[in-house]
Order: structure tokens, then C-alpha cells, then sequence
């Protein structure tokens, strides 16, 4: 958690007036507001064509508005420069996507382990790191697995173990059960509400009503704009 001198937590997301236009007047994003706070688990949720993969894009700091600010665990990201910016991103975000990203020839303690790659951690404080957070996830006993011997779920699994290795502020998770059968989704979904209860900040982008849902808040876009932030017993007005 990042903290200010003498004031209350700083948020991990803070996103004012963002707009994104693409080439032949595409306007995937219109004047964005958002902020997120430590601790939240949040879904951002719409059809495809909604905005919410760009939204992704935008606060993973993997591509820069066309107008307006963000800001990272209090970073104005449009400050900074190209190394600064893969600090942030090394420092404060993990990633989850949908098809799990792993490196076939390599078993999960190293494919989580490279997740500390641009971290300046030592190699074999890497793997200790590694093993700690595979633990974290409840794949204890697939450690020396590599990935064609793990389930769809174990994957997704070591997937986020490799994001959260790093301790990031931000755990950012695009469709996460996109690739996955019932059961390993819900498993997958009871694992991010444990980690959340933790400590960690998730957001998680979706198109799934159920699993929006299913999450404390809910940010539902449409056609490039924010059109509800509904926390639970709450409506925050649009």
C-alpha cells in the first residue's frame, strides 16, 4: 500500500477525463472517470466493443490515453519515461490474461520466477519467491510441473502466482476464466477473493455478467463511457 506523509492511502488508480481514439475517428474510450482504492475488487464489465479492453490497456500502462490523466499508485504515468514507466509497471502491476502465457519448456517455480525478471532479484531468490507464491495459490504439490502436465485451472493458477510474485499493488486479470471450464472458473474466482481478503487490489475485466456479479464493485461500460459503478448496497450516480 502506498501511503502519503500525513493523510490517508493514496489511490492504486486515478483516471480523469481519459479519452482513446483510434485512427479513423474510433472512439474506444470518452471521457473516463475512475478511481480505485487499496483493497477494492472490482469488475470492469461490457460487451465486446465496450471499451473495457482498452480500459485494461489504459491502467496497465501498456498503451497511453489520448487525452486526459492517469495516474499508477500515485505516479502521473504521462510523466514518466519509457524506463520509468517499466519500473512502474515491473513494481506496482501484475497481469492475468485469459490464455495463460506460460513457457512450455519451463515448470511453474521457473515460469513464476520470471515474473521477477526486471525486478533486479537475484536468481535464487527468484525461485524462493517462486515457490512461496505457488504455495499462495494452493499448487504446493505441482511445483516441478511444467505446463502440458497441469489442468487449465493450474495453469491460470501459475499464471497468477507469476503476477502476484512480485507483490504488486495492482492485480490486473483479463477475462480470467475466458479459457476455462465451470469448475476451474469457480475455483479461479474463490482463489482472487482470497487474495483479495489478503490484502491485494484486483481488478478483474470481463464480459460475464455472473461474474461481475459476483464481485463487491461493479463498473459497467458501454460503448466507451462509464455507465454504472455500483458497489454492493450502493449506486454511485453517472
Amino acid at each position: 500500500m502506498t501511503l502519503t506523509s500525513a493523510g490517508p492511502p493514496v489511490p492504486v488508480v486515478e483516471l480523469r477525463g481519459v479519452a482513446k481514439e483510434y485512427p479513423g475517428g474510433v472512439h474506444a474510450l470518452r471521457g473516463v472517470d475512475l478511481t480505485v482504492h487499496p483493497g477494492e475488487l472490482l469488475a470492469i464489465v461490457g460487451p465486446s466493443g465496450s471499451g473495457k479492453s482498452t480500459m485494461l490497456n489504459v491502467i496497465g500502462t501498456l498503451d497511453a490515453p489520448s487525452a486526459g490523466t492517469v495516474k499508477v499508485a500515485g505516479y502521473d504515468v504521462g510523466a514518466l519515461s519509457d524506463a520509468r514507466l517499466s519500473a512502474l509497471r515491473a513494481r506496482h502491476l501484475g497481469f492475468v490474461f485469459q490464455h495463460f502465457h506460460l513457457a512450455a519448456g519451463r515448470d511453474a517455480v521457473d515460469n513464476v520466477a520470471d515474473g521477477l525478471l526486471y525486478a533486479g532479484v537475484p536468481r535464487s531468490r527468484r525461485r524462493e519467491r517462486a515457490r512461496a507464491a505457488l504455495e499462495r495459490v494452493r499448487l504446493g504439490h505441482r511445483l516441478g510441473h511444467r505446463p502440458a502436465e497441469l489442468s487449465g485451472g493450474e495453469k491460470q493458477r501459475v499464471a497468477i502466482a507469476r503476477a502476484l510474485v512480485g507483490e504488486p499493488e495492482l492485480l490486473l486479470a483479463d477475462e480470467p476464466t475466458g479459457a476455462l471450464d465451470t469448475a476451474s472458473g469457480r475455483v479461479v474466482m474463490e482463489l482472487l477473493h482470497e487474495l483479495n481478503a489478503a490484502g491485494t487490489t484486483i481488478c478483474v475485466i470481463t464480459h460475464d455478467q455472473e461474474i461481475a456479479d459476483s464481485l463487491p464493485r461493479r463498473v459497467r461500460f458501454r460503448d466507451g463511457a462509464i455507465v454504472s459503478d455500483v458497489r454492493t448496497g450502493e449506486v454511485v450516480p453517472r
